[in-house]
C-alpha cells in the first residue's frame, strides 16, 4: 500500500491543513457581496431589483442590502444582468480592477458601474420586471370561535374569506364573512356580508374605484341590504410599509326589513372612506372607516368601521388577527340599537403569490 504521507507531516498539522483546504473550497464556492462600510456577505446573489441586492445565506436566511451601499459583487455561477442602456448578458460577475463590475460570458463580456446595473436574476428564471408587472392572487380564510362565562354567558363564531388580485396599478378584492353570537342564550349577532372592490390608479396617487357590498343582519331586522358606490380615490401616503387612502363618490343604498310595518329603503347617497395600513416588521395594522349618507334624508346614514392587528404565528401561512368592528345606523327600525360593536380574535390562514401585499 503506498505511503499517503511521504513527507512525514505530523498528523495534527495534516488534519488542520485538510480542514482549512475544505473550508477554503466552501468559501470559494459561494457569491461574495462587499459593502462600502467593509462588511462581507457570503451566500448566493438571487437578484438585484428596485435598488436592492438580495443574498440568500445559510446562516441568516435572506439578506437585503441597498444597492447604493454595495461596493463589489463576485459570483461563482452565471447570472442574468441588465444594465441601464438595455444591455443584457448572462455570465459570471466579478469586480473590475478599474472600478465597477465585469460580467463575462463564454462569448463576450461587459464592464459597467455597479449603479448602472438595473436588475439581475438567476439564469433561466424570469426577468423580475416581468414578474412585477404580473397580477398576483392572494387568499385568506379565517375562523373565530370564542366564549365567556361569568356575569354573562357568551359564545360566538365567525368565518371570513378574502381573495385579492394585485397588479402594478390596480387591485381587485372579493370578501365574505359570517358572524353569529349568543349572549345569555339570546342571539346577539347574526350577520352575513359579501362584497367586491376594484381600484385602478390612473396616476401614481390618484385612482377611481367601484365597490358593492350586500348581505343580511337578522338581529337588526335587515333581511337584505346592498350598498354600491363608485368615485375618486387619492393616496395621501403611499409607501412600501405604510399607506393612507381617501375616497369620495356616489352611492346607492337599499335596505329591506323583516318587520312587517317597515318599508324598504331605496336611495342614492354619497360615499366617503378612509383607509390606513402600516407594517411593523412582520406584523400589520389595518384601519378602515366608511360613511354613507342618504340624499333623501341626510340624517339617515350608516358608518362602518373595522380595525385589526395581524401577528404572524408561523413563517408564512398562519397569523393571528385581533380587532373590532363597529356598525352604526342613525335610523334603525323599531327598538334596534344604533351602534353594534363586535370584538374578534381570529386565526387566519393565508397563501398565494401576493400574500405579502396588503
Amino acid at each position: 500500500m503506498p505511503d499517503v504521507n511521504p513527507y512525514k507531516i505530523p498528523a495534527n498539522i495534516l488534519r488542520i491543513s485538510i480542514c482549512l483546504a475544505a473550508f477554503s473550497a466552501c468559501c470559494l464556492a459561494a457569491d461574495v457581496v462587499e459593502t462600502t462600510n467593509g462588511a462581507r456577505i457570503v451566500g448566493r446573489v438571487t437578484k438585484i431589483h428596485g435598488g436592492v441586492v438580495t443574498i440568500s445565506t445559510e446562516y441568516a436566511g435572506e439578506i437585503n442590502v441597498k444597492q447604493a451601499l454595495v461596493s463589489s459583487i463576485t459570483t461563482d455561477h452565471p447570472i442574468a444582468v441588465k444594465v441601464a442602456d438595455g444591455t443584457r448578458i448572462i455570465g459570471m460577475v466579478s469586480p473590475n480592477q478599474e472600478g465597477g463590475l465585469r460580467v463575462a460570458s463564454p462569448t463576450s463580456s461587459i464592464i459597467t458601474p455597479l449603479d448602472k446595473v438595473v436588475e439581475c436574476w438567476a439564469a433561466g428564471e424570469e426577468d423580475p420586471d416581468v414578474v412585477a408587472l404580473r397580477r398576483k392572487w392572494s387568499y385568506e380564510v379565517g375562523v373565530d370561535v370564542n366564549g365567556t362565562r361569568g356575569t354573562h354567558t357568551q359564545t360566538g363564531e365567525a368565518l371570513t374569506y378574502r381573495a385579492k388580485l394585485t397588479g402594478p396599478n390596480d387591485t381587485f378584492l372579493y370578501y365574505a364573512n359570517y358572524i353569529r353570537q349568543e349572549t345569555d342564550s339570546q342571539v346577539s349577532a347574526d350577520q352575513f356580508k359579501a362584497g367586491v372592490d376594484y381600484a385602478d390608479n390612473f396616476t401614481p396617487r390618484q385612482s377611481w374605484y367601484a365597490r358593492d357590498e350586500g348581505g343580511f343582519d337578522r338581529v337588526n331586522d335587515i333581511s337584505f341590504f346592498d350598498v354600491a358606490a363608485a368615485g375618486y380615490g387619492y393616496d395621501f401616503i403611499k409607501e412600501k410599509d405604510q399607506a393612507f387612502t381617501g375616497r369620495a363618490g356616489l352611492s346607492y343604498r337599499y335596505d329591506e326589513y323583516s318587520t312587517a310595518n317597515s318599508s324598504a329603503l331605496s336611495t342614492a347617497g354619497a360615499d366617503f372612506e378612509l383607509e390606513y395600513s402600516k407594517t411593523f416588521g412582520k406584523s400589520h395594522l389595518h384601519d378602515r372607516i366608511a360613511f354613507v349618507p342618504a340624499f333623501q334624508d341626510l340624517a339617515n346614514y350608516i358608518i362602518t368601521h373595522e380595525v385589526s392587528y395581524e401577528i404572524p404565528i408561523t413563517k408564512s401561512l398562519w397569523k393571528l388577527s385581533v380587532g373590532m368592528t363597529n356598525n352604526y345606523n342613525s335610523k334603525p327600525v323599531d327598538d334596534v340599537e344604533k351602534l353594534e360593536t363586535l370584538y374578534f380574535t381570529r386565526l387566519v390562514l393565508s397563501w398565494g403569490e401576493g400574500q405579502s401585499q396588503h
